[in-house]
């Protein structure tokens, strides 16, 4: 293979930028939830001029994309490649005795998130709200499930009814996270699928879920009884 072989300088700007410790620690942080610029300076502490650095990087080698806030336009998201999220072999480092999926309106995205992981993974509880609940399911996100051979036995529920202590909360829609700032959820930056209101819309958003609960559900395991 030459060595100008656009593939191997592409493997080889990809080992580049995991190569430093802080732009792999950011990978393993997106791996389970997406974060804004100002979310990562404060979690790694590093002012903002040598994160926009090592953001570029990361950016340059295909491995994170940014995508506008559908709450807030101002902010920007920072997530993974799905290419990326699917080649990470990551630990369980999560213990969870159950897994909340919340949205805004607990119609479509956080109550087919909660369908999904209750397939992938009986022994961990899961369960679904919303910050503003709907009067009822979406009837597109129940057409969809039964495309994908899900079934949505569920009523939108406000989340204050149904958060426990220790729940693992996950917030699937951006307007959502933000309303819930500071709560420490891990958040999917997922467009609404009724914005585009057709049946392939929905089926967008039911695929990129299955995909980011198959990455949480490899690092997560059933929390012991105390």
């Amino acid at each position: 293979m030459p060595l100008d072989d656009p593939a191997l300088l592409h493997r080889a700007a990809v080992h580049h930028a995991l190569g430093d410790p802080l732009r792999l620690a950011i990978v393993d942080a997106l791996a389970l939830s997406d974060r804004t610029p100002s979310e990562l300076e404060a979690a790694f502490e590093v002012p903002s001029n040598l994160l926009a650095h090592h953001l570029r990087i990361l950016e340059a080698a295909g491995i994170l994309e940014r995508t506008v806030s559908s709450g807030d336009r101002r902010r920007r998201y920072l997530h993974l490649t799905p290419a990326r999220r699917d080649a990470l072999d990551l630990p369980a480092r999560l213990e969870a005795a159950r897994v909340l999926f919340v949205c805004s309106a607990n119609s479509a995205r956080s109550p087919l998130a909660e369908a999904l992981w209750r397939r992938a993974v009986p022994g961990i509880e899961a369960a679904s709200a919303g910050t503003h609940p709907a009067a009822a399911i979406h009837p597109l996100a129940r057409e969809a499930a039964t495309r994908a051979g899900l079934r949505l036995a569920h009523v939108p529920t406000h989340v204050a009814a149904v958060q426990r202590p220790g729940d693992l909360v996950v917030t699937v829609c951006d307007q959502a996270h933000e309303e819930r700032e500071g709560a420490g959820d891990l958040h999917w930056s997922v467009p609404d699928p009724a914005t585009g209101g057709t049946p392939r819309d929905f089926d967008r958003a039911l695929q990129e879920l299955e995909t980011r609960v198959a990455t949480l559900v490899r690092s997560t395991r059933a929390r012991k009884a105390s």
